[in-house]
């Protein structure tokens, strides 16, 4: 089994403000999806910790930002290591939280997502039983239209088989359209679909250094 590069993650802090995140410097990834599509899961089978976040049966337990920090990666060929990180945003779309909340989280995300200059990618998970829903679009159009890298996970394709998870992959990809923005795989977390495949989108989009063309 080839060595998993996310293993080492560990928790630094949960911030409930973007300017509480750790110094905006190296290269952060992005989790970002509705409260049950799976993302706490999908974090702990990347990362090969069962226990890095929480997972829970009631959904919408993610109300902060939660930064992992990273085994250090070399980028780019000065061989100098750089703070790699993966920030778990809060789940939308389903939490029952007060609606000043909820409206809270829309503006720090939207500021996460306009103003981090490390954000070099976005994981967006995705349940691949159910269609696109706003929050999801919204995301997709806001990736593709800064051009920021996005990796789409379709999560819980052990509930479905073989073919109809290949069957929803085609119909996602369809729908969406080509455009070298937006990749997508098929993810299960609880039998290891994708894990390894995954686990390379974090790594390029870590080493992608696509910020400049975006600001």
């Amino acid at each position: 089994m080839p060595t998993n590069p996310l293993q080492g993650a560990q928790f630094v802090l949960a911030a409930h403000r973007i300017q509480q995140l750790p110094a905006d410097e190296g290269a952060e990834v992005a989790f970002a999806g509705r409260s049950n599509a799976g993302k706490s899961s999908a974090l702990n089978a990347l990362t090969g910790q069962k226990g890095l976040a929480r997972t829970s049966k009631t959904p919408g337990r993610t109300q902060q930002m939660v930064a992992f920090s990273l085994p250090s990666v070399l980028r780019g060929e000065t061989s100098q290591a750089a703070a790699a990180r993966l920030i778990d945003l809060p789940g939308y779309g389903y939490a029952k939280v007060p609606e000043a909340l909820r409206e809270h989280w829309r503006h720090e995300i939207d500021r996460y997502l306009h103003e981090r200059r490390s954000l070099r990618g976005v994981v967006l998970i995705v349940d691949i039983r159910h269609p696109l829903k706003e929050f999801d679009r919204m995301m997709l159009d806001f990736c593709v239209g800064t051009l920021l890298p996005c990796h789409v996970l379709l999560t819980k394709a052990d509930k479905l088989s073989r073919n109809q998870a290949a069957q929803a992959l085609t119909a996602l990809r369809k729908d969406i359209g080509a455009n070298a923005a937006v990749t997508m795989q098929v993810f299960s977390a609880p039998d290891g679909t994708g894990v390894e495949e995954a686990r390379s989108a974090v790594m390029s989009l870590l080493a992608s250094d696509t910020r400049a063309a975006r600001v």
